[in-house]
């Protein structure tokens, strides 16, 4: 057989390639099917402090304990940035390292022993200079160097380190697409292993099983395409194995728990939005018929499937990432061709759902959420999928007698049958069946505040005791009472008119009288701000006073661990033993973490702190272990009653499947 020149066999290699990624799984033996485990979702979260300035088409790589180092990129005035910067995601402090050589940015890089190596990019015209920074081992600012040259000038480039060898892949070269792979061990010498059967410059890359996929891109001259591309360094070989499910350019890829997900960037088909979603607007703005999209999709190479599992908190382009410890750390980007500073986080979480699955991605995945919607007078139920599936009023349910005004709280009760509400300057309490709409029963004068038998001043917090009996907090009357199903009162904690912390003769304000495990009340006082836990006929158990300006709804946690919101601006939240030992705090001033009079915060089974956030009009959740919000629903400071908006939303419950409500399982 005569012998093929080389182009000649990377073609038939490339058909090779594409043959065996085409052929269905289990092919080598027919008989003989396997089963594929479910994907998981992800967790998608936004850092609670962003970076000092808006910075994209930077170099991210992983730094020392844990942390980033930011290289170059593009400011938001438009020039290329030459600064070096150690980052630490989690508590978004910076510092400066040093210098690279000249400003750069649309570079990809790599660390490579100990070395952070960058190769190419615009400066501002695209250049072929391979730099390279190491901190001074003596402390100091250091300065970068030249360290040799890419064969032609490339930028828009993506990288991936597989093993030892780092792998250059897409680009311009200034005038035209490179689609030669480049291979390199020591950011020196470099050599083509494949070519891209389509040239593209911002795709998105990563490494599984041995091969390298590249997501979407653009075409030299404009139009994104929907293409994935293998290409197999082994074997010489590209090929074109799959598409995208809508153009992409400017994405993150990540491998992650063994899974690839490709997360944002820039498309052409604008799908539709999920009102509520996120911290910039309800639906994204589009610039030249594109947008900015915060979708991350989970890539199954054997099924070539792409499964929905989460979305970024703020859609970004041309984002730097890195992955440290099992988490995707994404920095900065573009949202709509904009520079941001948001620093976000990207980790795999079955408690988040399954990949493909309605609702992937949400903090309390199979359950559905109840939300005391304050300013717009209404009970909201959402699914995981932030579909508003249940409301209150609605026309097709029965009319309140009471009136239905200002909805403070809302609990299932009677395993998910039916919501106790407080309205707090209606001076009500009402059980509302559900999903009829039905009122059941109901407490006080309807817009008559008082303290007479019968009668409530800003009710807070009611809670259905296993008992049957219902405990609240009568706030302006300084009591906390225990009424029973015929509307008398059962036994009352304080002294009615005298507000202020005596235990267990008086109470300063309470505003919460969470039920225990222990059949007891923690009650929280705002005078002095005491957190207290008496039992139903007024024995005084423990008392502690928080470091904190005003307490509000605090709840058990564990047999010595609590919750508690501090309904402040900017607002935090603390978990507390009884001795006052302060086991984790948030507290953020500025940026889209900071919160405006956060008035109740539970723990979620997925392990995740929610809270309703009330003067900034939205619901949100944080992770502990980074303090990332990891999901929101409403826009940060915009009230509106339309779709994905909310008015001082101030209480939320959650529903599980069989009835089951896993933050006050204490309850009735």
């Amino acid at each position: 057989m005569p012998r093929l020149p080389r182009v000649a066999l990377a073609g038939l290699a490339a058909c090779v390639l594409v043959g065996a990624l085409s052929a269905p799984a289990g092919a080598a033996a027919p008989a003989r099917r396997h089963h594929r485990a479910a994907i998981p979702a992800v967790e998608a979260g936004l850092a609670p402090v962003g970076l000092a300035a808006p910075i994209s088409r930077e170099v991210v790589e992983p730094g020392s304990a844990g942390g980033l180092v930011v290289l170059g990129g593009l400011t938001a005035a438009g020039t290329s940035a030459d600064g070096v910067y150690a980052l630490d995601p989690v508590t978004g402090s910076s510092s400066l390292l040093g210098t690279l050589p000249s400003g750069v940015h649309d570079a990809s890089g790599a660390t490579i022993g100990r070395e952070d190596v960058v190769f190419g990019g615009g400066s501002p015209a695209t250049v072929p200079t391979v730099m390279s920074f190491s901190p001074p081992a003596g402390g100091g600012l250091g300065t970068g160097s030249v360290i040799g040259s890419l064969p032609s000038p490339r930028s828009d480039s993506a990288s991936i380190t597989v093993g030892r060898t780092t792998y250059i892949v897409g680009g311009y070269d200034g005038s035209a697409a490179d689609p030669e792979v480049l291979a390199t061990t020591d950011g020196r010498a470099f050599t083509d292993v494949a070519r891209l059967p389509v040239g593209v410059r911002y795709p998105a890359v990563a490494a599984a099983g041995g091969r390298l996929y590249v997501f979407g891109g653009e075409r030299v001259g404009g139009g994104l395409v929907d293409l994935v591309q293998a290409v197999d360094p082994r074997i010489h070989a590209a090929g074109v194995v799959g598409h995208l499910p809508e153009p992409l350019a400017g994405s993150v890829a990540v491998a992650l728990g063994g899974t690839i997900y490709l997360a944002g960037g820039t498309s052409t088909v604008l799908g539709p939005t999920t009102p509520g979603m996120g911290v910039t607007a309800v639906a994204p703005p589009v610039t030249n018929g594109a947008a900015t999209v915060s979708t991350i999709w989970a890539f199954d190479p054997r099924g070539r499937r792409f499964l929905v599992a989460g979305r970024l908190q703020m859609p970004v382009a041309n984002a730097g990432a890195a992955v440290v410890g099992g988490r995707a750390w994404i920095v900065g980007g573009e949202l709509n061709g904009t520079p941001v500073s948001a620093v976000q986080v990207v980790e795999p979480n079955r408690a988040f759902g399954i990949a493909g699955a309605p609702g992937a991605g949400s903090p309390y995945f199979g359950a559905e959420l109840l939300i005391a919607d304050r300013g717009n007078n209404r009970l909201l139920l959402l699914n995981a999928a932030m579909q508003v599936v249940w409301r209150y009023p609605s026309p097709g349910a029965p009319p309140n007698p009471d009136g239905f005004y200002f909805p403070d709280d809302a609990f299932f009760v009677d395993h998910g049958h039916a919501i106790l509400t407080n309205q707090e300057e209606n001076e009500t309490i009402e059980e509302i069946g559900y999903p009829s709409g039905r009122l059941l029963w109901s407490y006080g004068h309807p817009g008559q505040p008082g303290s007479a038998p019968g009668y409530l001043h800003e009710p807070d917090d009611a809670y259905l005791l296993r008992s049957g009996q219902i405990t609240v907090a009568d706030a302006d009357n300084c009591r906390v009472l225990v009424i029973n199903p015929d509307q008398s009162v059962a036994h009352q904690i304080g002294t009615t008119g005298v507000c202020q912390h005596n235990p267990p003769t008086s109470m300063g304000s309470p505003n919460g009288d969470t039920p225990l495990a222990d059949g007891n009340l923690l009650i929280s006082e705002i005078n002095g701000s005491w957190v207290s836990e008496y039992t139903p006929q007024g024995q005084l158990v423990w008392t502690l006073q928080l470091p904190i300006s005003y307490p509000s709804d605090p709840q058990q946690l564990g047999p010595d661990l609590y919750l508690i919101a501090d309904y402040a601006s900017p607002g935090q939240v603390l978990e507390f033993t009884r001795q006052g030992q302060i086991t984790w705090h948030y507290d953020v001033g500025s940026g889209p973490g900071a919160l405006n009079h956060p008035s109740l915060a539970e723990r979620l089974p997925s392990g995740v702190i929610m809270l309703n956030d009330d003067y900034n009009d939205r619901m949100v959740a944080i992770d502990p272990a980074t303090g990332a919000l990891v999901w929101q629903y409403g826009v940060t400071g915009q009230a509106g009653s339309g779709p994905g908006l909310l008015n001082t939303p101030d209480g939320f419950d959650l529903l599980m499947p069989g009835g089951l409500t896993p933050t006050h399982p204490a309850t009735g």
